[in-house]
């Protein structure tokens, strides 16, 4: 680690100068240390970082980091398992949902080490994925309506039809999960991008928001009140207060002891919302304002019934200290070739959100734009992640979750290590079965109103691609308006109407009815499809602005570049200096940040590693016959 100098800055954290993590300046536009030409870059400066990529913090500020990024995740992992409840049929069983929830943090744990060891190698958390909540809860509603559980047989029965749910959706979630693997072992994740675009995101995104709106009524209507207090709180917390900072205790080595302040609300706002919100339904509980015994009508308990904070509290006290999660743990995973299908749908969508996030984390982490071979190694191991979620039975997937990314950003720690701790923390965090039944006891009304938000999210986080696109054309609002009504439209006359498509096949007609429930698939095909055969410039449908956004590039196949001064002692005359260094700026860098941490001597001595896609001397996929600007301007001068 380079040498670092300690600046504290106003608020009371610490600014670290770091020449291992930062390009060292140019001149004239040439490189004159191991970073890139500035002048055929566009990144924005970064400012203020305060731990680099490769940077080591103190390991007690390590632990807080990652314990930190942990909480960031914490909202996104639990609302997949409240999300999926109803639809596996668990909604009354804590037990199994706390269960679910520790199954979810240790794998995604898991994950997490194994991208930041030997995958993408950028500080980024692996989570549970919106994007396969969708096509999930399309699978489950092929099922039918879940099975009484008032008699001891009943309940047999709707455990083992709990069981055979869970089942299927590890064996769709583990045989889908194998396209990604494929996509990103083979490099084709490029030639995917090429005809994926805004128009195309942006109705696949939004439609994941919007096609969950149902759920977070359902959970809401529990007790509005409590839900909105829930909401407000986050809005408050997050868009309000994020500047005010919290008196602190803090010491260095210049001012020792003394007082800092801590933006607390702009770091968990949803953790300290549910806090609040949970202790008001502690308090209506104990002074009877919810009501203390369910309608006989088991449909609906009553109005404030399930914002009870002691429905769940045998489930709490018999829970035991430790779990230990396991492969097959729900039993032998089945398949369907529609759960399959539909599972597909979300595979692609999180590929497409992945790659952003790669090259958003690379910027704001101070790494180089990641080269091919590593998004195609993060590809890959976010497929065997999906794996490993399917072999253990988590219910979802594993993707690269965005909210941590933000927290790099507003912490101004990039590090590596602190990702790996987090990971850790995960897993440690996972087997202690008393906590994920606490999780899993949050009362439903706080629960809708953190979905409110999160789903509202989401739904934005979709729109806010059309800022690439030109609005002023008819043939763009024509696409996204079209592609996104019929993403709402074909689900929700399916839903209505069971039994509609009857082609004479039952498995042809599942396979039919999965797809064309999930509207995440209906309104990003027709997205794909209508933006890639109606005629439109580059310009117009956003092509250019979104990638030059993403990727700090115009163009899809422009690769970081080494620029070589000659060495002294040889060749001096201007041609022969000018010719090598053309040459020389044409080898794709190979930036030592995305370097496996093991068997780099092996992988360069062995000449057939540069033709694998995800290791780390790759470089790409390339036509003898094209040639770019600088090796033409190369022959010419030598001619």
């Amino acid at each position: 680690m380079a040498a670092t100098n300690d600046i504290e800055l106003e608020d009371g954290t610490f600014e670290q100068s770091s020449f291992s993590s930062v390009p060292k300046a140019s001149k004239n536009g040439i490189d004159l240390g191991n970073g890139v030409d500035n002048s055929t870059k566009k990144k924005a400066p970064l400012h203020g970082l305060v731990y680099g990529i490769e940077d080591m913090p103190p390991w007690y500020t390590t632990l807080i980091l990652g314990l930190q990024h942990f909480m960031t995740s914490f909202g996104g992992n639990v609302s997949t398992v409240f999300i999926l409840a109803p639809h596996f049929c668990i909604d009354h069983d804590a037990a199994l949902k706390g269960q679910l929830i520790g199954t979810l943090f240790v794998v995604n744990g898991l994950v997490t080490i194994l991208q930041c060891t030997i995958g993408v190698r950028l500080p980024i958390i692996q989570g549970a994925s919106f994007a396969f909540v969708v096509p999930t809860i399309a699978i489950l509603q092929t099922r039918g309506e879940c099975l009484p559980v008032q008699t001891d047989e009943q309940k047999l029965a709707a455990d083992e039809d709990w069981l055979s749910r869970i089942r299927e959706i590890q064996g769709a979630i583990m045989v889908a999960s194998c396209v990604q693997v494929v996509v990103g072992a083979t490099g084709i994740v490029g030639l995917l991008m090429s005809f994926i675009g805004p128009l195309t995101i942006t109705p696949t995104i939004t439609l994941i928001g919007l096609s969950l709106h149902q759920t977070a009524a359902l959970k809401s209507g529990a007790h509005w009140g409590i839900s909105v207090l829930t909401t407000v709180l986050i809005i408050i917390f997050s868009q309000f207060l994020p500047e005010v900072g919290i008196p602190f205790c803090g010491y260095n080595s210049q001012k020792k002891c003394h007082v800092t302040r801590f933006k607390l609300f702009k770091l968990f706002p949803i953790i300290l919302a549910i806090a609040i919100a949970w202790f008001c339904c502690f308090i209506f509980t104990v002074t009877g304002v919810f009501p203390d015994v369910p309608n006989e009508n088991t449909t609906d308990p009553g109005y404030g019934y399930r914002a009870r904070t002691d429905l769940n509290s045998l489930v709490l006290e018999s829970s035991p200290w430790f779990y230990f999660p396991y492969p097959g743990q729900w039993g032998t995973p089945t398949l369907t070739l529609s759960g399959v299908l539909g599972i597909v749908a979300g595979v692609l969508a999180s590929i497409i959100e992945s790659v952003g996030d790669y090259y958003a984390c690379a910027r704001l982490s101070g790494a180089p734009a990641p080269p091919k071979h590593a998004i195609n190694r993060g590809i890959v191991l976010e497929g065997i992640g999906c794996i490993l979620a399917g072999a253990w039975g988590t219910g979802n997937g594993t993707t690269s979750h965005s909210e941590n990314i933000g927290a790099i950003g507003l912490t101004k720690v990039g590090s590596r290590v602190v990702v790996l701790a987090a990971g850790c923390i995960m897993v440690l965090l996972g087997l202690v079965s008393k906590l994920s039944a606490l999780f899993a006891s949050i009362p439903d009304p706080v629960v809708g109103g953190v979905l409110s938000v999160t789903f509202g999210m989401v739904t934005a986080v979709g729109l806010s691609n059309l800022q690439y696109i030109d609005l002023n054309s008819s043939r763009n609002l024509f696409i996204v308006g079209f592609s996104t009504l019929m993403g709402l439209v074909v689900p929700h006359y399916l839903q209505t109407n069971p039994g509609s498509i009857n082609t004479g096949s039952g498995e042809v007609d599942q396979v039919l009815t999965v797809i064309l429930s999930t509207g995440m698939f209906i309104g990003g095909f027709l997205g794909i499809l209508l933006d890639n055969t109606i005629p439109g410039t580059k310009e117009e449908r956003g092509f250019t602005a979104w990638r030059e956004h993403i990727t700090g590039t115009e163009s899809e196949n422009d690769e970081p570049t080494d620029v070589k001064v000659a060495e002294e002692g040889v060749s001096t005359h201007p041609s022969q200096t000018t010719n090598r260094r053309l040459v020389e700026e044409t080898t794709p860098s190979l930036p030592k940040c995305y370097d496996l941490p093991f068997g780099m001597r092996f992988i360069r001595r062995w000449t057939w590693c540069s033709y694998l896609p995800f290791s780390p001397t790759f470089k790409s996929y390339k036509c003898p016959c094209i040639k770019s600007d600088l090796e033409k301007k190369s022959e010419n001068n030598s001619s």
